[in-house]
């Protein structure tokens, strides 16, 4: 198929780049920055489109730009008409619905999500990190959708556009929030002693031990510690040492590892102890 790039950031270079090798055409791109064009054209030697040209040569219309710029292009070639009937417009970002391309109702494209579950610090990476990675897909011509993304090596899934913000909500919560947790630890360990670059090297090897058994066992299993345990008396010496923002957010998080932990328990065929259920539930309400 015959596809065109609107914005060459990261991520629109790195899928050019790779459908390419996987026999699609890319016909050119549309850009309004010099800078990424340049670094574009060092992994992809196309040509630099006005939208006139570009638009009615493409099936598959990639519309990569930063989130808060996919609305205002789809207005653009809106405004224009340039609506080829049949044609398909993609966007890749993770909290926006296919929808937000839709801008006359009437439109005779077809509008699509794909999402890469993946963090890019650069298009080497991206390149590198691209096969293998999870995509959210949604919108119509999902098939579509599917088939590239197993052109790019990833593993496809589908999403309902309703929900469709609950998914970037995990996504968040696993990735940036990873990195939230990761600070709070490094303040804990520095209230012990431990403190700066010294608490971080500590806690990354406990951190990617967890990475691991959540891959090797999943959900609940992976879970350790007093509260999978039921071990309420250590839960109440953390809480002692913790006030204000920091115990709210451990209790918030051990509610959640409680119910993880009665689930492990069941798993196992046995029922997690009665006497800790109810401390731990009162520690942490």
């Amino acid at each position: 198929m015959k596809f065109g790039i609107i914005g060459t950031g990261v991520v629109g270079t790195a899928l050019a780049v790779r459908l390419a090798e996987a026999g699609h055409e890319c016909v050119g791109v549309h850009t309004q920055s010099e800078e990424t064009y340049r670094r574009f054209r060092q992994y992809l030697k196309r040509e630099q489109l006005p939208l006139e040209s570009l638009v009615p040569q493409v099936d598959i219309l990639f519309i990569t730009t930063q989130d808060s710029m996919i609305r205002q292009v789809a207005e653009d070639l809106t405004f224009r008409e340039l609506l080829i009937p049949g044609q398909v417009w993609i966007h890749c970002s993770g909290s926006l619905s296919s929808k937000i391309l839709r801008v006359a109702e009437e439109a005779p494209v077809k509008c699509l999500s794909i999402h890469p579950l993946q963090s890019f610090a650069s298009v080497s990476e991206a390149l590198n990190l691209l096969e293998g990675t999870h995509f959210g897909i949604e919108g119509e011509a999902e098939e579509l959708g599917e088939q590239l993304v197993r052109d790019l090596g990833g593993i496809p899934h589908r999403l309902s556009t309703a929900n469709k913000t609950a998914y970037h909500a995990g996504a968040v919560v696993a990735s940036n929030y990873l990195v939230v947790l990761a600070s709070l630890a490094v303040q804990l360990f520095g209230q012990a002693g431990i403190s700066g670059e010294d608490a971080l090297q500590s806690l990354l090897p406990l951190m990617r031990g967890t990475l691991h058994n959540l891959e090797e066992v999943g959900v609940p299993q992976a879970l350790t510690g007093p509260i999978a345990r039921g071990d309420s008396a250590v839960v109440r010496g953390h809480l002692q040492q913790l006030s204000g923002q920091r115990a709210a957010i451990y209790r918030i998080l051990g509610r959640e590892a409680l119910e993880l932990g009665q689930a492990k328990w069941q798993q196992a065929g046995l029922t997690y102890p009665e006497e800790a259920l109810r401390e731990l539930k009162d520690l942490l309400s």
